[in-house]
């Protein structure tokens, strides 16, 4: 049998590969609708959520890696090899269908690639059904609240300024999506960098490196938070392409009005320990406000690809997951 703490600093790597791949897919969401609306180049928009991306990690609360960590599955049982599992599976799941340039929730690959894992090693009863419920839930709501928040906003917003010339609106608004597209990017940060720090813990409890209570050591916390911020730095440009440019014609305004209902969601999320797909809600966003200005503005097929591969991830990956381990199990022995 490989030695506990090898096995550990394996997965810890692992976690932070995955962490670097869902900054990379991620910044795709996090700045797509400032590159649409031409406020500011990709570089620069990368350059700016990943310093949010970073700054997040002193700024809310570890109740997304406590779910994650504890909320999922029965720590009591598992092993680390179902976690190693986990992220071998997670880690092909973001950076295939990154390099396909498909937005996809790097989120719900790490509860998919968790909950197939620990099936096949542990059986059914080693999953927290009230946790995952919650979860694959938001699959569904965390959209569909970007999509109702952003729509009302914008008529809101449009209410307001309908008699402002459409030149001041565009110069005003320019100078306002940088407000709204730092607090995003902030929001984003606190949410999925969370995920790799509950796995991190994970693989430390298992290892009998955090004592008796699962814990988030603050180390863990910032380590995660710069992995995703330079992934973050490395961007998705065809992910950026995808969101930016082919679900919805955007301006200044409306990815204003997007960003914000985006950032309201994940904030209000992750404040009740929430992990959510931060590529549903922008995209649901984006959409709202697409609907808000004509429905025939939107990309219906394009959209409907995005959610396919939402509804795919967890089940997918739970396979692949399971296969892996496996695999594993078989070659050593387990």
């Amino acid at each position: 049998m490989i030695d506990i703490g090898i096995l550990v600093i394996i997965g810890i790597l692992l976690a932070l590969a995955f962490d670097f791949g869902n900054g990379r897919n991620d910044a795709a969401n996090a700045v797509s609708t400032v590159v649409a609306t031409r406020v500011l180049s990709l570089p620069a928009a990368v350059l700016l959520s990943a310093f949010f991306n970073f700054v997040a990690a002193f700024v809310f609360s570890t109740e997304v890696a406590h779910m994650i960590g504890t909320g999922v599955v029965d720590t009591s049982v598992i092993s680390i090899y179902v976690v190693l599992s986990c992220l071998i599976s997670a880690i092909i799941w973001v950076y295939g269908l990154c390099w396909l340039g498909i937005p996809i929730s790097s989120s719900h690959s790490l509860i998919g690639g968790l909950v197939g894992a620990t099936i096949v090693s542990s059986g059914f009863d080693a999953v927290k059904s009230a946790g995952l419920i919650k979860i694959v839930s938001f699959i569904f709501f965390a959209p569909l609240l970007g999509m109702v928040f952003a729509y009302l906003f914008s008529l809101l917003l449009f209410f307001i300024i309908r008699k402002m010339p459409p030149a001041k609106v565009k110069s005003n608004f320019k100078l306002i999506q940088l407000i709204s597209v730092s607090f995003y990017s902030l929001g984003h940060g606190t949410n999925d960098a969370q995920k790799t720090m509950g796995i991190i813990s994970l693989l430390l409890f298992i290892g009998g490196y955090l004592g008796g209570a699962f814990t988030i050591p603050f180390w863990v916390v910032i380590i995660s938070h710069l992995t995703i911020a330079l992934g973050t730095l490395a961007g998705g440009r065809r992910i950026v392409k995808t969101m930016a440019t082919k679900i919805t014609k955007l301006r200044p305004v409306d990815g204003f009005c997007a960003e914000t209902a985006g950032a309201g969601v994940i904030w209000l999320c992750s404040a009740f320990g929430i992990p959510v797909s931060t590529t549903h809600v922008i995209a649901g966003s984006i959409t709202g406000v697409g609907v808000m200005n004509r429905t025939s503005a939107v990309n219906w097929n394009i959209a409907k690809k995005i959610v396919a591969a939402w509804f795919l991830t967890i089940p997918l990956t739970a396979l692949l997951a399971a296969s892996v381990y496996i695999i594993m199990a078989f070659a050593l022995g387990l």
